[in-house]
């Protein structure tokens, strides 16, 4: 059970982590909500690689903000390579 919680536990912490990028950047983003969420898991992962496994407990500040910086960066590339641009508001 405990590698399907952790699965759940990715999706939604990427979920967290794809919306709040997206809350972030200017302007509006045409991307899915299924990409964004796959963008925000990913961005979750550079995350988790760059700062690894918090054991102090607590919310691990360092890790959700290299997790954003990194499911922006993932937004503007995926934006760069569909040619969907962001509209400004």
């Amino acid at each position: 059970m405990g590698t399907i919680g952790a699965i759940i536990g990715t999706i939604i912490f990427g979920a967290i982590i794809g919306v709040l990028a997206r809350l972030v950047m200017p302007g509006k983003q045409n991307i899915s909500a299924i990409a964004t969420v796959v963008l925000g898991i990913l961005g979750a992962l550079v995350g988790y690689w760059v700062w690894g496994k918090n054991d102090g407990g607590g919310i691990d500040w360092l890790r959700w903000v290299t997790s954003i910086l990194a499911a922006i960066v993932f937004v503007v590339i995926y934006g760069a390579i569909t040619g969907r641009r962001t509209a400004r508001r």
